[in-house]
């Protein structure tokens, strides 16, 4: 799971995000410019490089985010930034995301792929995985390069893993 300090994080932006009246908007976000550094080494790198000054590493930030996010969200990731965690942002929205799916009675599944899946793809998803579950799931897709293909799904502790490697290694064995 996450440490302490990620899960203050968390709080605190779900607590600025809830008197914003933005809170789905706000955890998407930040799971989405989580993603983002998580593919990006340049931009994680640059964000969080110490010998580059604080403010221009905020304003970079800033300025990928500006009109792509609420200003709470930009605010929160500038703050990031600034206190040295921006590393920590992927455990931050994870937690977040947690959080706001427990209290609107959801689950949320990890959902790893080569590439992005198609709106279709997710309700699809969320519709299989909430019939298994008997739970309301919210699917989050992260593209990951090492999935040759087929997905990872991740809810809670639980992992399917439906990659082709796997297969492949599976049908090894049983040869």
């Amino acid at each position: 799971m996450t440490d302490n300090r990620a899960t203050a994080y968390a709080n605190a932006a779900l607590a600025i995000a809830s008197a914003e009246g933005a809170v789905d908007q706000v955890t998407d976000e930040l799971f989405r410019f989580a993603q983002v550094l998580r593919t990006n080494d340049d931009l994680r790198h640059t964000l969080s490089d110490p010998h580059l000054p604080v403010d221009r590493r905020s304003q970079i930030a800033e300025d990928l985010l500006d009109g792509n996010a609420t200003m709470t969200t930009v605010s929160f990731i500038s703050l990031l930034v600034s206190a040295g965690r921006i590393g920590e942002l992927s455990d931050i929205a994870e937690e977040l995301t947690e959080r706001t799916a427990s209290a609107a009675g959801e689950t949320v599944a990890e959902v790893r792929s080569a590439v992005a899946l198609s709106d279709a793809q997710i309700a699809d998803l969320e519709r299989a995985l909430s019939a298994r579950t008997n739970r309301t799931v919210t699917v989050r897709n992260i593209v990951d390069e090492s999935v040759i293909g087929g997905i990872v799904t991740r809810i809670g502790d639980s992992v399917l893993d439906g990659t082709v490697r796997t297969r492949l290694n599976q049908l090894r064995e049983a040869f």
